[in-house]
């Protein structure tokens, strides 16, 4: 079997550092590299501050790929981006040189370097004309005429509930498996899977369970860096550059977007089918919490309106770092080790955990210095060192359960159930996740109120 050609990854959280071991990194190698964006906020052309884009001057000369390359309106989804990150990397292995894949966007890395787990169409098959058909003949005449109607934009939970409802109970009539992995609220994910329905004739649970039979395989012999920090010492850093992107212009970056989305050329490009602006950086921190407050007139409002963003900006910032962390080591981790037969220091996917925990000289001891040597190694084809005994903070985080990687076992372990107690209006279900999620719930006090008997109600 033919070597895999080698690549690198550095993932990890927002504001870790990520693109500054990137750059450091890529002009110590000798055979010179390029990096490729990872961040599914930084493939949108400028809004720089928005999507913390690292400044032209801190590239240091260093190449940068799919950065910058769709409009603010158009939507990059996983498949589109692995298609481009590919081509990308063919070109550089081409000029004998080493790509670099950056970025927060672990599901987007996931999918390039372990491929066939994506559920969508395959343009080299042909399905027969009647496929679909059969497929929709358990539909009622609303239902089929809902399906054959199917927009490319999806529908917003929020100002089109009854929409979003219909399309999720569109999805349960023809795969009530695939329809219980999605929330209601989640419409783009509901749409994608009807999509598939219409452009495969195969339900996704089907494609599911196929992909399920064939072993996870890597496309690149690759080095995996997790640039990590310990919250306590992360999140005053994120607050930190929450502040700093305010004083950037980050509030003049989310009013263009706003002029954007209401201007005439926008309307001409909707037409056009070219851009949706409510999808893409509509969907990044930041517009969202100060889309209101910029659109305030009234000082005395706006004021409280301003503390109010910034404070939700940076919560929803220090969440989304936690929820980078859980992908990386619930799904990132068990796939490298299904790959490398349980091992993380296996010769297809090394993946090491770089402690970014403190800055300063401690970043050269830390991170850059060890991430160069096992660079080296890596690149030379020899051993490399254990990723447990690279620091404390390695064994914690390194150190998890085994988990099943299968896609088949994903989708029913993930499985959204419909709460009886809380769903008030049945035209409006609470959808909860089994398993934790679900036991977490049950312990809220809204579903403990709820569940009451009715007795205790006029007692109290």
């Amino acid at each position: 079997m033919a070597l895999l050609r080698p690549a690198i990854v550095i993932c990890g959280t927002t504001g870790v550092g990520k693109s500054k071991l990137a750059v450091e990194l890529a002009l110590r190698i000798a055979e010179g590299a390029t990096v490729i964006n990872a961040d599914s906020m930084q493939v949108y052309d400028g809004l720089d501050i928005l999507t913390n884009k690292l400044p032209r001057e801190e590239m240091k000369g260093v190449p940068h790929l799919l950065m910058g390359f769709k409009k603010p309106g158009e939507q990059c989804v996983v498949g589109q981006w692995v298609e481009e990150a590919t081509r990308a990397i063919d070109a550089i292995h081409n000029q004998n040189k080493i790509p670099i894949v950056v970025g927060g966007t672990s599901y987007w890395i996931q999918h390039l370097i372990f491929p066939d787990r994506l559920v969508g169409k395959d343009p080299r098959l042909s399905f027969p004309s009647d496929s679909s058909e059969n497929l929709l003949s358990k539909l009622s005449p609303e239902e089929r005429d809902l399906f054959n109607k199917l927009s490319d934009t999806p529908p917003s939970a929020s100002t089109d509930p009854n929409g979003a409802l219909a399309m999720h109970r569109l999805l349960q009539a023809l795969d009530p498996t695939v329809a219980s992995r999605w929330h209601w609220r989640d419409t783009r994910k509901v749409l994608r899977s009807l999509k598939i329905i219409a452009e495969t004739g195969k339900l996704p649970s089907e494609i599911i369970a196929e992909q399920s039979e064939t072993d996870l395989t890597a496309r690149y012999r690759t080095l995996f860096f997790w640039l990590y920090a310990e919250p306590d010492a992360l999140n005053p850093r994120l607050d930190q550059r929450v502040d700093q992107m305010l004083q950037q212009g980050l509030l003049e970056e989310v009013r263009l977007l706003k002029r954007l989305r209401s201007s005439a050329e926008l309307a001409e490009d909707k037409e056009e089918g070219e851009a949706d602006y409510t999808l893409g950086m509509h969907q990044s921190i930041g517009y969202r919490e100060f889309g209101h407050y910029v659109e305030l007139q009234d000082t005395t409002e706006s004021q409280t309106a301003y503390e109010l963003a910034v404070e939700s900006m940076k919560r929803s910032t220090r969440k989304y770092a936690k929820r980078q962390v859980s992908w990386i080591k619930n799904k990132l981790v068990p796939a490298v080790l299904r790959v490398n037969e349980g091992s993380l220091m296996g010769q297809i996917t090394p993946f090491y955990l770089l402690d970014a925990t403190e800055l300063g000289s401690a970043w050269d001891d830390n991170v850059l210095c060890i991430a160069d040597a096992i660079t080296r190694d890596f690149l030379d084809q020899r051993s490399l060192p254990s990723p447990i005994e690279l620091s404390s903070a390695a064994r914690t985080q390194l150190l998890v359960p085994a988990k099943s990687v299968r896609p088949s076992n994903i989708l029913v372990r993930r499985r959204k159930v419909v709460c009886p107690v809380c769903s008030l209006d049945p035209d409006r279900p609470v959808m909860i996740e089994e398993g934790e999620q679900w036991e977490s719930h049950q312990r809220t006090k809204s579903h403990q109120r709820l569940a009451r008997p009715r007795s205790s109600y006029r007692e109290s």
